[in-house]
């Protein structure tokens, strides 16, 4: 051990500078800017490590004016102002330093550069060993054989370290010599002016010669060149003035000493609470686990119970609940186990056990008694499939971090703990493996994990529910997403009835269709090839028929569907190969793919509705994926027609919101003409063009029409000009002009649009006007596409996710009235707008009345929402 005091002296701006700069522009899941936080606390943590200090500071710049500004006043004059990216980032770097316990330091009308070099001096003096560290090379003039000065280089963690003998390497000069050395050279990024036509290497070789500035200026007389003698004599003041300027003062009015500095190690439980805060999931790693909380403590020293009875310490008012499948596709996974945790303790039991206990049964059926899970959807389903209904779910702690968070993607409860600084459960995939390799381990370890499983559910009981309390966020997730889970449990177990007969005849038929679109393309041709080969499909294109070459790849021409629709009408094979390739896809994706999802015993598809997914609320699904049927083409209609009831004499029965993305518009915006069009029942896009085109309604053409109806969709998805020229197939110019007539003539549109860009730079999110949040961090990113890609997500989410919630209000309302009034209907799915319900034919009429009153009604809104409803043997019927 050696008692050696050593001091290490960082200048704090020049650093967070260079962090910020080095590293991309990066946002945590608030939407506060990181890259130079992170930056510097790599850069601490690297220091920390390396240099090992006994005592320790960083210095800031306290303001813009400093001495220097008395004497030239345009001193630092040139530098462009801090990005307030940055200058957002600085209290945080504050935060930092003082959760590492790092004393911090700034003094009016002085630099960091000054603070460092006086305490550089009187430590040095007081038999310290000092380190500097700065991404400015101004401060090697503080070099000697006691203080080495560490420049930052590109990147933020390699360091060049300045030393006497590196400078004299380096430039041939002492470390005194700096000074002169700018003072003849100058320093763009300081705006000291120095002597102009005067570079480093013209400097150096002065230095070498007359070794100071004052020594040099009285022996001009002496210099070789004429031009340079001239510029000598002629800036000789300003020779002067600039080595002034770039002279660091050792004796600044400081009041702080050396001794002052000890440095005692950081605050952990402060610096991992800034890391989580943060969203720094690899500097937490490095850390190491996160300090024990009172709740990992009590799961540390957890024993989970194998139970093959159930006893009353089990099944109490209030419990976590753990329904455990293998498997991503729960429909056909089977149950694996059980737990319970409670304050009696963590209660395993295999799925035998469990499902052959009427005990077990009747708890998990009991409203009374409260249960916690994670993705209740998901446990309801599987519980389903054994004729057990779970009632009483009172948190799903899935769904709740979702609300708080939707931009994060949560796996398993482990994820979801670590989001909340508790390290309590394994991950499945360390449990299970990953993919095929995926097995039930011995039951000892099930039992652990599923023990541990429930105990973290149990942990984050509290801390969702104040998560949600804090984002004013609990009645959505109380009065819509939790009771919508349960509805969506109940529809999926249901499934949709397939008619596999008309699903053959279908795919027959498409087969037929490939082959005459291919006969027709290969007559085009004037060959056969490959069509489903872009490389052959391009030779045949842009080699053979001569159309412009639109876009090249590494392996020769692009043929991907926005050439090919550029090429529309450029030749008539074009538009072959575009239905021929629509055709293919839905042949393979909907006929075929449907086959395989469809249960053989039932003939029924049981699709699998993403709640907590997509960050506008949408619902989205998947095996089968009943959101993306195309119904642009009637062949991709007619697979509606395969969807029926699954009962005889029944119907189907489907309602949809018309346009009701442009009425939530209307709400929000408060646009006088769009109420007016909503509350008067008039065709919205006829207004619009009407009062795009100052025209009456008879004077209104389809072709006016068309394009208001490309426009008022377009605004509500934030389309830009050249995506509206791409839509109507007409410049950008004119779109610009016609998106610029649309705002005019809908001011409120317009207003609402830059205010809520303004909310979402100031916020980082926008919310909903159930007060469902998206996180948009860049909003503020210099880069310009992907800004303004943001600034159309900021425009585009409050309209579009209001109109999710109002459809999964219009459900849990549906589900409620289906059983107030005692029918048979069931609802089936929910595809965007629409829900589809199938119904014994004497309820149909009772269905006409109520659905479109209930879903009308589903939210308050300043113009009416309008339901479109139809009914029919299949789904295709039904519209």
């Amino acid at each position: 051990m050696t008692d050696k005091k050593k001091l290490v002296l960082v200048d704090g701006n020049s650093l967070a500078y260079r962090a910020f700069f080095a590293l991309p522009l990066l946002s945590n899941d608030k939407g506060v800017h990181t890259n130079a936080i992170y930056g510097f606390a790599m850069i601490l943590m690297k220091m920390l490590e390396d240099e090992k200090p006994t005592h320790m500071l960083v210095a800031f710049d306290a303001g813009k004016t400093t001495f220097r500004h008395e004497t030239f006043k345009e001193y630092k004059g040139g530098r462009q102002k801090t990005p307030p990216e940055l200058s957002e980032q600085m209290p945080f770097i504050r935060e930092l330093l003082d959760a590492y316990q790092v004393k911090r330091y700034e003094l009016p009308q002085y630099e960091a550069d000054d603070i460092i070099g006086t305490l550089a001096v009187e430590a040095e003096k007081d038999g310290f060993e000092v380190k500097i560290f700065s991404g400015d090379k101004d401060l090697t003039q503080l070099s000697t054989d006691h203080t080495t000065v560490a420049i930052t280089k590109k990147g933020i963690t390699e360091v060049e370290y300045y030393t006497p003998a590196h400078i004299e390497e380096k430039y041939g000069l002492r470390p005194d010599q700096i000074i002169d050395m700018k003072g003849l050279m100058g320093d763009s990024s300081d705006n000291i002016p120095g002597v102009p036509g005067v570079g480093e290497k013209t400097a150096i070789k002065l230095l070498k010669q007359f070794e100071t500035v004052e020594n040099l200026l009285e022996h001009i007389d002496e210099v070789s060149g004429k031009k340079l003698k001239e510029k000598l004599e002629e800036f000789k003041e300003q020779a002067v003035m600039s080595k002034e300027l770039a002279t660091i003062l050792v004796e600044a009015p400081i009041d702080v000493s050396s001794k002052d500095l000890a440095y005692e190690g950081p605050h952990m439980d402060q610096v991992i609470s800034l890391y989580k805060e943060l969203g720094f999931q690899t500097l937490l790693e490095r850390l190491g686990e996160a300090p024990e909380t009172d709740e990992q403590v009590e799961v540390d020293a957890l024993e989970v119970k194998k139970m093959t009875a159930v006893t009353s310490e089990m099944l109490t008012d209030h419990a976590a609940l753990v329904v455990e499948q293998l498997g991503d596709n729960y429909h056909e996974a089977d149950l694996i186990g059980f737990a319970i945790h409670n304050e009696n303790g963590a209660f395993f039991m295999t799925k035998e056990d469990a499902l052959q206990s009427e005990a077990f049964k009747e708890w998990v059926q009991d409203e009374t008694k409260k249960k916690w899970v994670f993705d209740s959807k998901r446990a309801v389903v599987a519980l389903r499939w054994h004729d057990v209904d779970l009632k009483g779910v009172d948190n799903d702690v899935l769904l709740a971090s979702y609300v708080v968070n939707p931009q994060k993607t949560y796996e398993d409860v482990a994820s979801v703990a670590k989001e909340y600084g508790l390290n309590i459960a394994l991950s499945d995939e360390k449990v299970y493996g990953k993919g095929a390799k995926q097995a039930i381990p011995p039951e000892d370890e099930l039992k652990e994990h599923l023990g541990r499983k429930a105990a973290a559910i149990s942990a984050l009981h509290d801390l969702t529910l104040e998560a949600l309390e804090k984002n004013d966020q609990h009645e959505l997730y109380e009065d819509l997403e939790l009771p919508l889970a349960l509805i969506l449990g109940e529809m999926e177990s249901l499934g949709v009835k397939v008619d596999i007969k008309r699903l053959e005849n279908m795919g027959e038929e498409l087969t037929k269709k490939l082959k005459e679109y291919e006969e027709t393309i290969h007559r085009l041709a004037g060959e056969t090839f490959n069509i489903n080969s872009p490389k052959q499909l391009g030779v045949i294109l842009f080699e053979k028929l001569g159309l412009p070459i639109i876009k090249k790849t590494k392996t020769g021409y692009s043929t991907s569907a926005d050439v090919l629709e550029k090429l529309e009408d450029k030749h008539e094979i074009i538009r072959s190969i575009l239905h021929y390739r629509q055709i293919g896809k839905l042949q393979s994706t909907y006929v075929e793919g449907l086959m395989k999802v469809t249960r053989k015993d039932t003939h029924k598809v049981h699709t699998r509705f993403n709640q907590a997914l997509t960050q506008t609320g949408r619902l989205s699904s998947t095996d089968p994926n009943l959101q993306n049927i195309p119904i642009r083409l009637e062949e991709g209609r007619k697979i509606r027609q395969a969807f029926v009831p699954s009962k005889e004499g029944w119907l189907m029965f489907a309602a949809d919101y018309s346009q009701i993305e442009l009425r939530v518009l209307a709400h929000i915006s408060q646009d006088e003409n769009l109420i007016e069009a909503f509350t008067r029942d008039m065709d919205i896009h006829t207004k619009t063009a009407m009062d795009v085109f100052h025209v009456s309604e008879e004077e209104v053409t389809s072709a006016m029409r068309r394009q208001a109806k490309a426009v008022n969709f377009g605004i509500v998805y934030g389309i830009s000009d050249y995506g509206l020229s791409q839509n109507l197939g007409i410049t950008r110019k004119e779109a610009a002009a016609f998106i610029e007539r649309y705002l005019t003539s809908f001011k409120g549109v317009k207003t609402y649009m830059e205010e809520i860009v303004q909310e979402a730079k100031q916020k980082g999110y926008v919310t909903t006007l159930l007060k469902r949040r998206r996180y948009i961090p860049d909003i503020t990113s210099r880069n310009f596409n992907i800004k303004s890609f943001a600034e159309r997500t900021a425009m585009n989410t409050p309209i579009q996710g209001s109109a999710a919630d109002i459809i999964k209000k219009a459900m849990i309302d549906m589900a409620r009235r289906l059983k107030e009034e005692k029918l048979q209907t069931n609802l089936l799915l929910q595809v965007h707008d629409e829900l589809i319900f199938e119904a014994p034919k004497e309820e149909i009429a009772i269905l006409e009345k109520i659905v479109p009153e209930v879903m009308e009604n589903a939210l308050q809104l300043d113009v009416p929402l309008k339901v479109d409803f139809a009914s029919g043997p299949s789904w295709y019927d039904a519209k």
